[in-house]
């Protein structure tokens, strides 16, 4: 069996490259001349984080953060911890935080929260999916890839149980799924 066999596809390779471009060109655009930190969110965001990266036309610098509040299950448990901590300040300067996806909004509320105690010069958010149905709390995101439906989606990064991150596409499980 391949990997891809139990998904159906939501948004293709293409799709996400196409994309991408288009909002590193924005972030370029927005970010020209000034100190930019890009923050990527361990370990979902991995495969867009370099992507986009790479369609950033500016010199910026690069950090990590782990978070995790999903575990192995399918839903977010709520409760939100640090799992790998940013390796350099970031006071003064201009964060922009890549994320994989925008749920529920709690891990990212819980992030700007604690990056603010850092006292950077501003903070933003790109994330690749935005999946409103499931907000509880408002977030803004000020570069999004796409909005997508209340589905469980894998693939380009994206996960079910650290299994599928390496799918080059948005993906949605078939009925019967993973075994």
């Amino acid at each position: 069996m391949k990997i891809a066999e139990p998904l159906d596809v939501l948004h293709s390779k293409e799709a996400l490259a196409t994309r991408i471009a288009e909002l590193g060109a924005q972030i370029a655009k927005d970010y020209a001349g000034k100190e930019l930190v890009l923050v990527c969110v361990l370990k979902g965001a991995t495969l867009f984080f370099a992507d986009l990266v790479r369609a950033i036309d500016l010199p910026l610098s690069i950090d990590f953060i782990g978070l995790s509040s999903y575990g192995e299950a399918t839903e977010s448990s709520g409760v939100v911890k640090i799992t790998s901590d940013l390796t350099k300040p970031i006071q003064g300067k201009h964060v922009l935080v890549i994320e994989d996806i925008v749920d529920t909004g709690l891990t990212m509320r819980y992030l700007l929260d604690n990056l603010a105690t850092r006292h950077p010069a501003s903070a933003k958010i790109c994330a690749l999916l935005h999946k409103p149905a499931r907000a509880r709390t408002k977030i803004d995101i000020d570069y999004l890839g796409f909005t997508i439906p209340d589905l469980f989606v894998v693939g380009y990064g994206l996960d079910y149980g650290e299994k599928m991150r390496n799918v080059p596409f948005i993906g949605v499980m078939k009925p019967g799924g993973v075994k």
